[in-house]
Order: structure tokens, then C-alpha cells, then sequence
């Protein structure tokens, strides 16, 4: 069994395990740097999507290789949880993420993908035996209510979607929920370090085939382009999935998948800040919501 390794200030991030997961989904949120930087090197969505996996588990593999090789070794019959969540969680929400917003649009896309918290509470009811209360109910209320107005989905919209598309997008947040749900049993064998490494090394694996990204490997020899390549795999990747599974050992999934959706929030200031877009006041609406979420779930005090 591999245990895992205290980070410098675990003892106090223990005992407040939710600033673990906003600062996983924090640095989630500034992933539209790196993607629009390997955009415009003429690189595809699912290609993009390989790239992160692929420099992931090449940074983790090499830094462990040096560092602390213990943390690689994993008994045979516990592949299966970094399958489930390299595979079944991160190739299939990827999969139905990007097919979706081909099927339907971008911003029902995002909506339907942060349908995840409630699919993790109900399977957290199932495997974990957490309880679902009414504060969980509110907080998940206010969270795709903020995606929503975030994104633009709102009554009265002019917005028309498919059945195909509509369960392909439930499909995404479906795929993005099993994550939790898989790495917190994981958790309690290894470090979120070894996780991460081995879910990102089977998420390659498996999407590279279909990626096409072999058609683009001369685009992967530029500099700004190995630079991106390496930020995406490191910020909103490595450092980002170590610190979301490293909390979510230490609170209920559902929680945790709620908390992570101040990543939209992340993503709208980041836009502001580095690419002068402009926020809307129905954005600004939708961002309160989800802290208000955030609020409710983690800062108030009592239990549910």
C-alpha cells in the first residue's frame, strides 16, 4: 500500500479541507489561458484535450521518477479505480462535453455539465451512504442556477435543443461526477499525486486514437507551443486535480463537487483580467449565486 505523503501545511489545510478544493477549481478556471494559446496554434478541442493528459502524466511521472518512486507503485488489482476515473470519468465527460457543445451550443453545454453536483450527490447517497439534507439540496439549487445565468440560459432565451443532445450533455456532468466518486475510495490507499498521475496516464491512453492529434505533431515542436502544453498539464491539471482529490478525503463528495463550481466564477475574472472581456450583469448575478453556494456549503456552520 502506498500512503500518502504530508504536504507542508496539511495539519492546518486538514482542518479546512474546502480551501483545498477553491483552490483546485481556482486554478481549473484559468485553463481558458492555456486553451486559447494552443487554439491559436491550430490545435482541435480534443486534441487540446489529449495535450493535458498526455503532459500531466508525463510531469507526474518524471517528477515522481526523481523524487519519490514508491508512489508509483500500485497493486495490479487497483488499476481499476484510476481506469474508472482516467476512462470512465475523464475520457467519457470529455467525449460527451465536446460532442455536446458541437450538438446543441457552448453555453447549454456548461450548463449541462455543472448538472454534476447533483449526479454526486445521489451516487455519494448510493456508494458512500451520505446523507442528502436540505442544505445540499439549496446550495446545488443555487449552483445551476448560477451556471445558468452565467452562461446565458435563462427563461426566455431563445434556445432550442435536441434529445440526442440534451442526454450527451447530461452525459458530460454524469462523467464529471463519477471523478469524485471513484478517486475517494482511491484515496484511501494513495496519494492524490499517485491518482492524478495514473488517471491523466489513462485518459491519454484511451483518447489518443481518436484524437487526430497525430496529424498535428510537427505543431508540437514550437517553443510557445511546448510552453502552453506544459502550463495546461501543470496549473489546471496536475497541481489542480492534487489539490481537489487532497480535500476531497477530508469532506463528502457532494460537497465537494458544489464547492468546485466557483471554476466558471475563476474563469469570467480570469477573461476580465487578462483578456478584457466584459462580464454581465446576469454573469455577475450567476457568479453571487454560486458563492452563495459556496457559502452555504462550507462556511456555515452545523451539519448537511
Amino acid at each position: 500500500m502506498t500512503t500518502a505523503v504530508d504536504l507542508p501545511g496539511d495539519r492546518i489545510l486538514k482542518k479546512h479541507p474546502y480551501i483545498l478544493i477553491v483552490s483546485g477549481a481556482a486554478l481549473w478556471g484559468l485553463i481558458g489561458i492555456f486553451i486559447k494559446g494552443l487554439q491559436s496554434a491550430g490545435f482541435t478541442s480534443l486534441e487540446i484535450v489529449v495535450i493535458r493528459a498526455a503532459s500531466a502524466s508525463i510531469l507526474l511521472f518524471t517528477y515522481l521518477a526523481f523524487t519519490d518512486r514508491g508512489l508509483l507503485r500500485v497493486k495490479i488489482f487497483d488499476l481499476r479505480y484510476f481506469a474508472a476515473t482516467g476512462i470512465l470519468s475523464m475520457a467519457f465527460f470529455n467525449w460527451c462535453y465536446f460532442t455536446a457543445i458541437q450538438e446543441i451550443s457552448i453555453s447549454i453545454g456548461v450548463v449541462l455539465l455543472y448538472t454534476a453536483p447533483a449526479f454526486v450527490i445521489i451516487l455519494s447517497r448510493i456508494f458512500f451512504k451520505e446523507r442528502i439534507t436540505g442544505r445540499k439540496i439549496g446550495a446545488l439549487i443555487l449552483t445551476i442556477a448560477g451556471c445558468s445565468f452565467i452562461a446565458g440560459v435563462v427563461p426566455g432565451s431563445d434556445i432550442s435543443i435536441s434529445i440526442r443532445g440534451l442526454i450527451i450533455g447530461l452525459g458530460s456532468g454524469l462523467g464529471y461526477a463519477l471523478y469524485p466518486v471513484f478517486a475517494k475510495p482511491a484515496g484511501t490507499k494513495y496519494s492524490p499525486v499517485t491518482i492524478t498521475a495514473y488517471t491523466f496516464l489513462f485518459t491519454a491512453i484511451v483518447l489518443l486514437p481518436f484524437s487526430g492529434i497525430q496529424n498535428s505533431v510537427g505543431l508540437l515542436a514550437s517553443p510557445g507551443v511546448i510552453l502552453y502544453s506544459a502550463g495546461l498539464g501543470l496549473f489546471p491539471t496536475v497541481l489542480a486535480y492534487i489539490l481537489y482529490t487532497k480535500g476531497l478525503a477530508h469532506v463528502e463528495a457532494g460537497n465537494a463537487a458544489i464547492v468546485s463550481t466557483m471554476e466558471p466564477v475563476v474563469a469570467i475574472v480570469a477573461g476580465m483580467v487578462l483578456f478584457s472581456e466584459s462580464m454581465t450583469l446576469l454573469q455577475g448575478c450567476g457568479a453571487m449565486l454560486i458563492i452563495a453556494s459556496l457559502f452555504i456549503t462550507s462556511l456555515l456552520p452545523g451539519k448537511g
